[in-house]
C-alpha cells in the first residue's frame, strides 16, 4: 500500500528526490543524545537561582522562565537553534566556519552587525517542492560569501562569531534559522504599523517564519526522502484564524502543499497555526466571517498569551487574536492598508501604473 502511495506522489510530481542536507559547521552532537555540547546555553536567573540551560538554545518557547498558576513555563520565542562553537582560539575566539546547509543562492547579506539583533548575518534560498525555503545564519564574525551566490551543501558562507545584540564571547555560536518568505510586500505592511527603518527588504528577521529545523535535521536522517512541507504538515497545531477569501493568498501561491479542501463555494480560508504563530495550512472554508476571526483553540487553563508568544488573548475555550496576532495574520495574507505617501511613492516609481 505505501508502494502505490509512493508511486501516486512521484506521478503528480509531488514526491521529489530527498534533500542533501547537513549541519552548518562541524559540531554534531545534535545527532549524538549530547544535546549540551550542541546548543549554546543562556544565562538565566529564576528565583534567585542562576543557571545556564542548553534547552535555551534550542527552537521554540525556551526562554524567559515565568511561575503561572503554579507551573514554571517559559514564554518567550526563540525562532532557530544556537549551534555551539567546536574550536576556539586562545582567547576564547570561535573559530568554527559557517556553511550551508544546502544547494541554494545567497539571497541576502547583512555586513553591518549594529543593524539587527542578528548581528551580521546571511541568507541563503533553497528551491524546494515547487517553493523557495530560507535558512538564515546569524551573529558571525566575518561573511565570505556575496549576494547572488550560487552554494552547495558545505559552501563556506563566515566564520562563527558574537556580533548583535546581548552576546560576549563566552555565548558565542551561530544562530540558524529554516524560514518561509511571509510577505513580498513587507515593506508596506512595516510601514503601515509604524516600523522604523528597514535595512534588510524582504529577509528582515520579521518577514520569516521559522520551523524546528533541529527536528527537520533529526528526522531528516533518519528518512532521507523526508521534504520540508512534511515537516511543516506535522506540526502540532494550537489555533485556527479564518478569514474572508479575495482570491488565492500569495503566501499560498508561493507555498502551493499548505492548500487543503475544496475551493467549491469556498468563502473564506481556514488557517493553521503552531503556538508559536507558524502558518501550518490554509484550507478552503464556507464559514463567513467579517474580519480575522479565531474559530478553533487548544483548551488551556493557562492564559493563551503565555503559549503563543502573545498572538492570542483568553483562556480555555475563550480566545482572540491580540494585536501583534492581528499584525501577523494581516503580513501573512497582505491584508494591510497601502498608505498614502507609499501610493505617492509607487506612482513617481511607476507613472503608468
Amino acid at each position: 500500500m505505501l508502494r502505490n502511495l509512493l508511486l501516486a506522489l512521484s506521478a503528480t510530481g509531488i514526491l521529489q528526490a530527498g534533500i542533501n542536507l547537513r549541519l552548518p559547521t562541524e559540531n554534531h552532537h545534535l545527532f549524538t543524545g549530547e544535546p549540551e555540547r550542541f546548543y549554546m546555553h543562556v544565562d538565566r536567573t529564576f528565583e534567585g537561582e542562576a543557571s545556564k540551560p542548553w534547552e535555551g538554545g534550542a527552537f521554540g518557547l525556551v526562554r524567559n522562565a515565568m511561575r503561572i498558576n503554579g507551573e514554571v513555563l517559559l514564554t518567550k520565542f526563540h525562532e532557530g537553534i544556537d549551534i555551539a562553537p567546536i574550536h576556539r582560539d586562545r582567547a576564547g575566539n570561535p573559530l568554527d566556519l559557517v556553511s550551508s546547509i544546502a544547494d541554494g543562492r545567497v539571497v541576502h547579506v547583512s555586513p553591518i552587525s549594529g543593524r539587527s539583533n542578528y548581528g551580521k548575518y546571511v541568507v541563503v534560498e533553497h528551491a524546494w517542492e515547487n517553493s523557495l525555503i530560507y535558512s538564515l545564519y546569524a551573529h558571525l564574525a566575518e561573511i565570505t560569501c556575496n549576494p547572488g551566490d550560487a552554494v552547495k551543501a558545505g559552501s563556506a558562507l563566515g566564520r562563527m562569531g558574537y556580533t548583535g545584540a546581548g552576546l560576549y564571547r563566552t555565548r558565542a555560536h551561530v544562530h540558524l534559522e529554516l524560514a518561509m518568505l511571509m510577505s513580498r510586500r513587507f515593506d508596506d505592511w512595516q510601514k503601515a504599523f509604524g516600523g522604523g527603518i528597514n535595512h534588510h527588504g524582504l529577509f528582515n528577521g520579521m518577514n520569516l517564519t521559522g520551523s524546528d529545523v533541529a527536528r527537520f535535521f533529526i528526522e531528516q536522517r533518519a528518512n532521507p526522502e523526508l521534504q520540508f512541507s512534511a515537516l511543516v504538515a506535522s506540526t502540532p497545531v494550537y489555533f485556527k484564524v479564518t478569514v474572508p477569501s479575495r482570491g488565492t493568498p500569495d503566501f499560498v501561491i508561493r507555498h502551493p502543499w499548505m492548500r487543503r479542501g475544496d475551493s467549491e463555494n469556498s468563502v473564506s480560508w481556514e488557517i493553521s497555526f503552531s503556538a508559536t504563530g507558524q502558518p501550518v495550512a490554509f484550507t478552503h472554508s464556507q464559514r463567513q466571517v467579517d474580519g480575522p476571526t479565531i474559530t478553533a483553540i487548544r483548551p488551556s487553563q493557562i492564559p493563551h498569551r503565555y503559549l503563543t508568544r502573545n498572538l492570542v488573548s483568553g483562556q480555555e475555550n475563550r480566545a482572540s487574536l491580540t494585536q501583534s496576532g492581528k499584525q501577523l495574520v494581516a503580513l501573512l495574507t497582505d491584508d494591510f492598508p497601502i498608505l498614502r505617501e507609499q501610493a505617492m511613492d509607487r506612482k513617481k516609481t511607476n507613472p503608468e501604473g
